[in-house]
């Protein structure tokens, strides 16, 4: 079910890339957003990300030690 936007607002999505070595920080940091998967990387929810959690996306992208969260 699609979220109904403000005007002016865009979509926020998250992505881990090829980057990731699974160190966890994202998922102790916004575990709303992103899990680790069986092959130990993280991995981000499917579609946008919710205002009240996007915050905390951005503070999980910020400390990741490889760069490997996009944000979009």
């Amino acid at each position: 079910m699609p979220r109904n936007k403000k005007k002016g607002e865009t979509a926020v999505k998250a992505r881990v890339n090829e980057s990731c070595i699974g160190c966890g920080l994202c998922v102790s940091t916004c575990p709303q957003v992103f899990e680790m998967t069986d092959e130990g990387i993280a991995r981000a929810v499917e579609g946008e990300l919710s205002a009240e959690v996007a915050g905390a996306a951005l503070d999980a992208q910020a400390g990741c030690p490889v760069n490997a969260i996009e944000i979009a």
